[in-house]
């Protein structure tokens, strides 16, 4: 049984791991992007997921509303979802010049057949266009449990590439995971990246509070693997979480093994919140005071 001041210092550690916290929400969840501004601290880092339906302007206005509340937009650039050069040219141009975007969250995208010129994000990165714009800092994609259509040799070598090219542009890259529910896939990949010589932050990619429905609705969308399964399994757990409780064992689990293991470099968590980024933010804030 733990001690309470076992208890102290893993909720004093969970608390560090939050410090930076960011959030994903997107441009059609209208009520997160009215309330940012009133739920989240100042210059807190929000993506923009951008879906093959999701029009430039939209993309555009979302980005503009979280500049104007005061936070830091990081948009999806999604290469499978850009028609051309052009069309990419002109959105990076605006998001720079209209919503202040300085930083990037550039993947390949999952739909099947590319609208356009693009399939991978490395092709994005080799436009030269970011650096244009002064978009000179890039979050990539990692995952935990794999891809659920790419194998893992594959990621990684498309990964380097992408760093490769990225770092001879003059741009910053930081690592931003997929979700998963249990810490043992998490902290494994940041042990196997740094092995291979990867130091780049890495930002663990969780599941905000959300019934379990939604849960194991976009898990399964997301391709979430192995710890699906074990949710599934859990029953304590997803009647938790189907009450709407929080990730809170799991990322103790993971504030622990940063504080034990420094060179891990797990530079904070990114919250997928699933159209509730309120739950969120009010968990984050009872956890950091």
């Amino acid at each position: 049984m733990a001690t309470i001041a076992q208890d102290s210092d893993a909720k004093a550690a969970l608390a560090r791991l939050l410090d930076n916290y960011s959030a994903e929400i997107t441009t059609r969840d209208h009520k997160s992007l009215d309330a940012a501004g009133e739920l989240l601290r100042p210059q807190t880092r929000v993506f923009i997921a951008s879906f093959p339906k999701d029009t430039v302007e939209d993309f555009i206005r979302g980005a503009v509303k979280l500049h104007r509340a005061g936070m830091v937009a990081i948009p999806h650039i999604v290469a499978r979802n850009i028609p051309s050069r052009a069309v990419l040219d002109d959105m990076l141009a605006r998001l720079s010049g209209e919503a202040g975007v300085d930083r990037a969250h550039v993947v390949g995208g999952d739909r099947d057949k590319p609208v356009g010129e693009y399939d991978a994000a490395l092709q994005l990165l080799e436009t030269g266009l970011f650096e244009k714009y002064g978009i000179n800092r890039i979050a990539l994609a990692c995952y935990p449990e794999g891809h659920p259509r790419i194998p893992d040799d594959v990621l990684e070598k498309a990964r380097a590439e992408k760093m490769e090219v990225a770092a001879r542009a003059g741009l910053s890259v930081w690592l931003v995971s997929q979700f998963a529910f249990e810490s043992a896939p998490i902290v494994a990949l940041a042990r196997r990246m740094r092995g291979q010589g990867i130091d780049v932050p890495y930002r663990v990619g969780v599941a905000g509070p959300a019934d379990r429905s939604t849960l194991l609705k976009y898990a399964m969308l997301c391709g979430v693997g192995t710890s699906l399964r074990a949710l599934k399994e859990r029953s304590g757990l997803a009647r938790s979480m189907a009450a709407g409780e929080t990730p809170e064992a799991l990322l103790t689990d993971i504030a622990l093994a940063r504080e034990a293991e420094p060179a891990l470099g797990i530079d904070g968590v990114h919250f997928f919140t699933f159209g509730s980024l309120m739950k969120t933010a009010k968990w984050v804030e009872s956890i950091r005071g």
